[in-house]
């Protein structure tokens, strides 16, 4: 996870400089189920730029004392080991046609017991980067995403990337939403990187609100807010154009919500990256409604990235 390119030279704080972060593996939450499978996808592409190796995670849950729920499987009292067995296959075959699909990467795969929410937090501070579907298996179909995205996205060590079915993959820019907030400046920095391994631009998106019509200082008009607000991205901008110079960059400064302006942007990106919380996030809440909302709503997958 990225947070300044100042941070290398200071060795305590070496979790946080993009050059170690390449190194660890990017976890995938799979189950087998459609949306799994372009999470799968989606890593195994940032893989193939990152040259990062790649672990498939299956979580069993054993939803009651009765029985459980899983891919291709009759419900059966718990533990089944034909079960397991064909749920450990399920996971080999897909690993290995994976690998066999990129013979360039490492892909492993790893079943695990428990609640998938919990395990696949506890797993995700060993991890570079973990890749969601949006829904699994026992997913309802009126819901956008998951609970179990939600909370891991919520309570992850590490970047989450959630992928829905449906998102079109395009060439478009690597958007982030930035206003300041040490959540967002570390999503800046994961954004960056992530357009310089694409080639593509980066579009930094920071939103602002119009001021009252009740009353308004003369010298803080549209235009002196849009300008001081731009000035601000171009502050949190600078180190990274010098780490990254060949990243060209566009700044968009604009009045609205800034929820709603990241998913209009979403439809011509090929990748969405916010922090956590912003500045209007309330301290107890670990993740925001900007981020809650581009997981539901965004056309392109969304990278909600956390502190560590």
């Amino acid at each position: 996870m990225a947070l300044d390119p100042g941070d290398r030279a200071r060795p305590a704080r070496r979790a946080v400089n993009p050059a170690d972060v390449s190194r660890d593996e990017i976890l995938v939450g799979y189950d087998g189920s459609a949306d799994s499978t372009v999470a799968l996808n989606w890593a195994l592409d940032e893989a193939g730029r990152s040259g990062r190796p790649v672990r498939l995670a299956y979580v069993f849950e054993w939803l009651t004392v009765v029985g459980w729920i899983g891919p291709g499987v009759a419900p059966g009292i718990w533990p089944d080991e034909t079960a397991r067995r064909k749920v450990e296959e399920l996971v080999r075959k897909a690993a290995a046609d994976a690998g066999a699909e990129r013979p360039g990467l490492t892909v492993t795969g790893e079943v695990f017991d428990g609640p998938p929410a919990l395990v696949l937090q506890e797993r995700s501070a060993d991890a570079g980067l973990l890749v969601l579907g949006s829904r699994g298996h026992g997913g309802f179909g009126g819901l956008l995403v998951g609970s179990t995205a939600v909370s891991v996205t919520a309570h992850a060590h590490c970047p989450v990337v959630v992928v829905r079915q449906g998102q079109v993959a395009n060439s478009g820019p690597v958007v982030v939403g930035v206003d300041g907030s040490e959540s967002s400046l570390r999503a800046l920095g994961f954004a960056v990187e992530r357009a310089a391994q694409r080639d593509v631009p980066l579009r930094l998106l920071r939103a602002w609100a119009p001021p009252s019509e009740r009353w308004v200082d003369p010298g803080s008009g549209p235009e002196e807010t849009e300008a001081t607000e731009r000035a601000a991205a171009e502050e949190s901008l600078a180190p990274w154009r010098k780490t990254f110079p060949d990243v060209p960059v566009e700044i968009q400064s604009s009045p609205g919500n800034a929820a709603a302006l990241l998913v209009e942007a979403s439809r011509a990106a090929q990748l969405v990256v916010v922090g956590s919380r912003g500045r209007g996030g309330l301290r107890g809440m670990l993740l925001g409604s900007v981020s809650q909302q581009l997981i539901h709503h965004a056309s392109c997958p969304v990278a909600v990235v956390r502190e560590r």
